[in-house]
């Protein structure tokens, strides 16, 4: 209240979220899209790692995919009995890592979700992954000015959202999944 322009605020938002839609990476999405059709096509499995905002969209999209795709899609960030036990019996950084140690195999595809690319458990995530002989990508930001942090030179695919604004990165994050989803709806008639 006190003097607070409510409609020139959600101008604002609304006009920097349409800049940064504006300004993502077209070629970026295709390949993520490309590697989940591959994906799809041999029979692989899509793991979803990320903390914070960035695990929501992982658990929004798993269920989109699994069922709409009919491609098995996990949430890494959604098994919290075993998130947490990694967590305790041996740290925070392993959380990804050892689930997929044991989910992981060739030909999957493991997509990370950071608005800074930075955090210690998605990249030790990626790491296990690419250790496992997965395919992997990112969907990052430039959050604080970190371009996509480390997460970008560790994967095959990297999208880095062009904002430091983290509520944007993530608004992205969902964006981006939808798209690539329909994306393959589209691409098989579904």
């Amino acid at each position: 209240m006190l003097g607070f322009d409510f409609d020139s605020f959600v101008e604002s938002y609304i006009g920097d979220l349409s800049r940064t839609l504006a300004n993502v990476s077209r070629d970026s999405i295709a390949a993520l899209w490309q590697e989940l059709e591959a994906t799809r096509s041999n029979g692989g499995s899509i793991h979803m790692i990320g903390n914070g905002g960035s695990a929501a969209t992982p658990s929004h999209s798993a269920g989109d995919w699994s069922k709409e795709l009919s491609i098995r899609t996990i949430a890494h960030t959604d098994n919290i009995s075993s998130f947490t036990a990694w967590a305790n019996d041996t740290d925070y950084a392993n959380v990804f890592a050892g689930q997929l140690a044991t989910f992981a195999r060739p030909g999957d595809l493991v997509i990370a979700y950071s608005g800074s690319g930075n955090s210690a458990n998605v990249l030790n995530g990626i790491k296990a992954a690419r250790a496992a002989g997965c395919r992997t990508a990112a969907v990052t930001g430039d959050f604080e000015g970190g371009a996509g942090g480390r997460l970008v030179s560790l994967v095959d695919v990297a999208i880095v959202v062009p904002t430091q604004s983290m509520e944007r990165i993530e608004d992205m994050q969902l964006v981006i999944n939808h798209i690539v989803k329909e994306a393959v709806k589209a691409n098989h008639g579904m």
